[in-house]
């Protein structure tokens, strides 16, 4: 039985608690939060757990050992730090931290004290991803030609981070996840229209072998949009995350190139086959994150989503925002 810490019950820590609780092999000893408010809701939905206003209760307890970190991303560093000093396993809200020294730090504490690190990258836990990321290893789509996703609404907008931060780490984890290439250089352009922070941004990530990615997100949409198209040599597939049913969308679409001998010009042929949608497992990818997270505790494995993939993340983000500074400046990494 693992038994859990809680920092921060706010819009995240609801979901972290109650599959937390609901998981065999876990069990939620206390929950912290600096807001009244959220306390009174801790007590009412979770009579039995401790509830106090002090992380250093959790971290300190003996009692517990592994504290979930969701709170915003300037304090993931110092609490997770505390968490690891104090022999605690540590799962931490996306992004990691708020710099690559941070994740650093925090990634040579836990090796060093042999313990686990694991970054709520939740979307690698979804049935479309894991889908598509065996057809990706299965070679279905062929050489990778490119990934380009959408993910825009109308706010919540954030006091602390601007849009890149907030809403990238999704799509960047997932990138980490499924390309097998190292990034290479990143370009990022936005704007800032009502708090300070950019609220539109787009970012373009160039791998080796041509690959290339590109993430547009934004506060400012009319409307929600969840749309990815990752495009390969043999086929291309749409992944629309706000479907119900059909949330990926595999085309037997593509181009091949002849030459003909002597002649300059190519010779392009359009290839238009069938369409069709594997069948997803419909899963809430939380409760299986937490569960591979206590898997990984009880038998020593390092998780897919540990520190490592955190940091890689977090330089992304970092280099993004470098380039967004300078106006769209490539930024190598």
């Amino acid at each position: 039985m693992v038994k859990f810490g809680v920092i921060g019950y706010g819009y995240w820590g609801p979901n972290v608690v109650r599959n937390l609780e609901q998981l065999e092999g876990s069990e939620v000893v206390a929950v912290c939060d600096k807001s009244p408010v959220s306390r009174k809701r801790i007590q009412k939905t979770h009579p039995t757990v401790k509830v106090t206003a002090d992380s250093s209760e959790l971290v300190e307890s003996t009692e517990i050992d592994a504290i979930a970190v969701v709170t915003p991303v300037w304090t993931h560093f110092e609490l997770a730090k505390a968490a690891l000093q104090n022999g605690k396993h540590v799962f931490v809200e996306k992004p990691f931290t708020s710099n690559t020294a941070q994740a650093e730090e925090l990634i040579n504490l836990a090796e060093q004290k042999n313990l686990k690190i694991m970054v709520d990258h939740t979307f690698l836990f979804t049935g479309a991803v894991k889908k598509i990321s065996q057809l990706l290893d299965e070679g279905a789509l062929g050489k990778l030609y490119y990934y380009d996703s959408t993910r825009v609404n109308l706010g919540l907008f954030q006091h602390d981070v601007n849009v890149i931060w907030d809403l990238a780490p999704h799509d960047l984890s997932v990138i980490d996840h499924l390309i097998k290439e190292t990034p290479e250089a990143i370009v990022a352009t936005g704007q800032t229209h009502l708090n300070g922070h950019e609220d539109i941004a787009f970012i373009t990530i160039y791998f080796p072998n041509k690959i290339i990615a590109h993430i547009n997100v934004n506060w400012l949409s009319p409307v929600k949009v969840r749309t990815t198209l990752i495009g390969g040599e043999k086929k291309m597939l749409v992944w629309n995350d706000l479907e119900a049913d059909e949330k990926i969308k595999i085309y037997d679409k593509g181009v091949d190139i002849t030459t003909r001998q002597g002649l300059y010009n190519l010779l392009v042929n359009y290839r238009s086959g069938d369409m069709w949608s594997p069948q997803v497992n419909r899963v809430e990818a939380l409760s299986q994150e937490l569960a591979y997270f206590i898997d990984c505790i009880s038998h020593n494995k390092t998780p897919k989503n540990d520190g490592a993939a955190g940091l890689r993340v977090v330089k992304m983000l970092e280099a993004a925002t470098e380039s967004l500074g300078r106006r769209g400046a490539f930024v190598y990494l």
